[in-house]
């Protein structure tokens, strides 16, 4: 039996892989019910979980009902199907609510929680707060997502994304752009000026970098425009190919499949690595030719991680390279 390419490829399971490359977010309770049962439908249909639902804490509460919302947040990531990813934003830790959200969701339903989303991060020592907060609550192991909202923290990400509890960082957009006293116009927060202003330009390739340097997982901002579809696709299509984020925000179910069809690889592309990996296996991962170019371990690499991101979104992969997954198609 020949060996598995990961056991050969040393370092080659993507560092920044591992979870769903879409994050969908929903506060209000008839809403959060029905991520959590597409989540399910979208399951079956994909053959895995293909996005997390996040429910939200800090937006999705009213102002005096945290605690009634916390309980809810917590009946609902309880009653999830088997399998489902289900996570929860807290509120800030310098929020009232903080220790309370922790207390009530962590508490009971920490085990079936896939990461904690902490809001308002301004430096490490607000990671070190929830940690030990996550800790006392009886989840050692659960991961924390850090979102990114100011100029001074975006100024100390990669700080914030070398801290070990840290499995992803997200860039809050609209609050960071608001954090500029009207220097960022308006337009900087909407599809267009998002990806042209550059003091926004600038932080999401900061934080990007500083997730790639860590090995973290860089999530991408919302897309406001979410009753216009192409202009989804085209916004997911450009933080992935240009600005290197490996998953994305959802706010509305139709922004699920644009976000997925993004980042994923395209058929080409599965059919590409296919070919390198089976003709490397072939000569025992020594460096090769194919169609006049050099491949080897950093490029068979790469090609692995290509058929990760495909298998991890739902495509369908050739019965070679299904058989590596431990499935064939």
């Amino acid at each position: 039996m020949k060996p598995h390419p990961r056991d050969i490829l040393l370092g080659a399971q993507a560092r920044t892989g591992g979870i769903p490359v879409c994050d969908h977010y929903s506060g209000v309770e008839a809403r959060m019910r029905k991520s959590l049962q597409l989540q399910a439908e979208m399951a079956q249909e994909y053959g895995a979980c293909v996005f997390d639902v996040t429910l939200d804490c800090e937006d999705g509460a009213p102002v005096g009902g945290e605690a009634e919302h916390a309980a809810l947040v917590t009946e609902l990531a309880l009653g999830a199907a088997p399998g489902a990813r289900v996570a929860v934003r807290v509120h800030a830790v310098d929020h009232p609510a903080f220790a309370q959200d922790v207390q009530v969701i962590v508490g009971r339903a920490g085990a079936r929680l896939a990461h904690v989303m902490l809001p308002k991060v301004e430096t490490v020592q607000d990671v070190d707060i929830a940690a030990r907060a996550l800790d006392a609550a009886g989840a050692p192991q659960l991961p924390l997502h850090a979102l990114i909202e100011s100029p001074a923290a975006v100024h100390r990400a990669f700080d914030i994304a070398a801290h070990p509890r840290i499995q992803s960082l997200s860039f809050g957009l609209m609050d960071f752009v608001s954090a500029h006293d009207g220097a960022i116009p308006e337009a900087g927060m909407g599809v267009q000026g998002q990806f042209t202003h550059p003091l926004v330009v600038r932080a999401k390739l900061a934080i990007s970098s500083a997730c790639h340097a860590h090995g973290k997982v860089p999530s991408h901002c919302v897309v406001t425009e979410f009753k216009d579809r192409a202009a989804m696709a085209a916004a997911a299509h450009r933080a992935a190919a240009d600005f290197g984020y490996t998953r994305m925000w959802s706010i509305h179910p139709d922004q699920i499949r644009p976000i997925l069809e993004a980042m994923s690889p395209s058929a080409g592309e599965i059919g590409e690595a296919v070919r390198i990996l089976l003709a490397a296996q072939a000569a025992d991962w020594a460096p090769i030719s194919v169609d006049g170019k050099l491949h080897d371990r950093a490029s068979y690499r790469f090609h692995w991680q290509v058929l990760e991101r495909a298998h991890r979104t739902g495509r369908t992969l050739p019965p070679e390279a299904a058989e590596w997954f431990g499935a064939t198609p």
